[in-house]
């Protein structure tokens, strides 16, 4: 009992991150994906799991190796200016996100209760902010992750509709559709949404803030012979964290391919449209379930895209960070993630409907996440910061692999749009 409670213990982390990766922006990514071309974009889901499962466990071990997160490092190796632009970006892009959440938190909340939906969105970002700065993350994360499990209503389909498993194997491995500047905007997307910078910033500093709440762990260039156990819980950990992510992306796209697709829906303009996709499955509450969804998701990771942001600049600015921390032990960490969550509530009020701002901070993730890749694959690989624990082959090929085809399609993406 108490292995697995252990193992419990040790999966949550995992889990966590893979289910705010599914946030409001990687639903409404996936619903259009879904919904514009069908069931050939599944393998873009199937492509990146790998590709993600590599960056992230390199992220996460630039952490636990070193002992400073990602930000810091990139410091000590590229010029600061350089870095301290990387981090603009990622501010930019993670208070992007953070606003596109919020207005889809509060448009899903008027979906169910009615009134205003700027009041919900206001409401909803009091809240995370209270949230994040007076109660300890992992206590937080652990009263909302069971809202993530509303995504499983995506699962569902395979028992309420009829699917033909051959075209999805096709979809998986022989897609079809035109080379457009569209096409390849929705792939930009897509890819923006699952392997995204605020993701990188976040896990390395996570395992930093782990190493030091265990009074017997440590960097493990000063205490290698932690470096089999850790590095290992790192790889599983990682796999089946991604993995669950990825799965609910998949079912994402196969619900909105054999529900709004093959009915003539190929254009999400509102949450409405979004949440139809689960009528098959729940009937009437459908609404209800997408709504948590939405909120569950957004909830567990406005923390993160405001947390990333600020562990990164305070890392580059050589302040105190920790979100385990007081706010009177690391106030300027702090000013900086009030302020993304702050700035985010802007854009609530902005002329955009909220699916459609969910799906440009994807496409925005999706051109910042290259240089950012490129960049920690290079102290990944430096001895000098990593000692004997640089990124293994396996990892600086998928990795390298990663950013290669992200670079090629936003490039592409580019040129098409000219």
């Amino acid at each position: 009992m108490s292995r697995f409670g252990d193992l419990f213990k040790r999966v949550g982390p995992g889990i966590i991150t893979g289910a705010a990766d599914d946030d409001p922006s990687g639903i409404a990514t996936y619903s259009q994906a879904g919904a514009q071309f069908g069931l050939n974009m599944l393998w873009t889901v199937v492509l990146t799991w790998p590709l993600m499962v590599a960056v992230q466990s390199i992220s996460a071990r630039i952490g636990r190796v070193t002992g400073r997160g990602l930000a810091a490092n990139l410091a000590e190796v590229f010029p600061r200016r350089f870095v301290g632009l990387l981090v603009a970006c990622l501010f930019i892009a993670n208070t992007v996100n953070i606003g596109a959440d919020l207005s889809a938190m509060g448009a899903a909340a008027q979906l169910v209760l009615g009134g205003n939906r700027h009041f919900y969105t206001i409401g909803f970002a009091i809240v995370s902010l209270l949230a994040v700065v007076f109660v300890p993350y992992h206590r937080y994360v652990g009263y909302l992750k069971w809202l993530t499990f509303s995504l499983f209503a995506y699962v569902g389909v395979v028992f309420t509709v009829q699917i033909d498993w051959l075209a999805v194997l096709q979809g998986v491995v022989l897609p079809r559709f035109a080379i457009t500047a569209e096409s390849l905007t929705l792939v930009v997307a897509v890819f923006g949404t699952t392997i995204s910078p605020y993701l990188f910033f976040w896990q390395s500093s996570e395992e930093v803030e782990e190493e030091e709440a265990d009074p017997e762990a440590g960097p493990l260039v000063d205490h290698p012979e932690q470096a089999d156990r850790e590095l290992t819980r790192i790889g599983w950990e990682t796999w089946l964290g991604m993995g669950f992510s990825n799965l609910v992306a998949f079912f994402i796209i196969l619900t909105t391919a054999v529900t709004l697709n093959a009915s003539g829906q190929t254009d999400i303009q509102t949450s409405e449209q979004a949440a139809a996709a689960l009528k098959p499955i729940a009937g009437e509450w459908s609404f209800m379930l997408f709504s948590l969804g939405i909120i569950g998701t957004g909830l567990l990771a406005i923390p993160v895209l405001a947390g990333s942001a600020a562990y990164a600049v305070a890392e580059v600015r050589g302040w105190r960070t920790g979100l385990e921390r007081k706010p009177s032990e690391a106030g300027p960490f702090y000013a900086v993630l009030g302020g993304a969550i702050l700035l985010g509530v802007g854009i609530d009020f902005m002329p955009l409907d909220p699916i459609k701002a969910l799906f440009w901070s994807a496409v925005l993730n999706g051109i910042i996440t290259v240089p950012v890749m490129a960049a920690m694959l290079v102290v990944a690989s430096r001895p000098k910061q990593m000692g004997a624990f640089v990124a293994t082959l396996g990892q600086r090929v998928l990795g390298w692999t990663a950013t290669a085809v992200m670079a090629a399609a936003a490039v592409a993406m580019f040129v098409l749009m000219a």
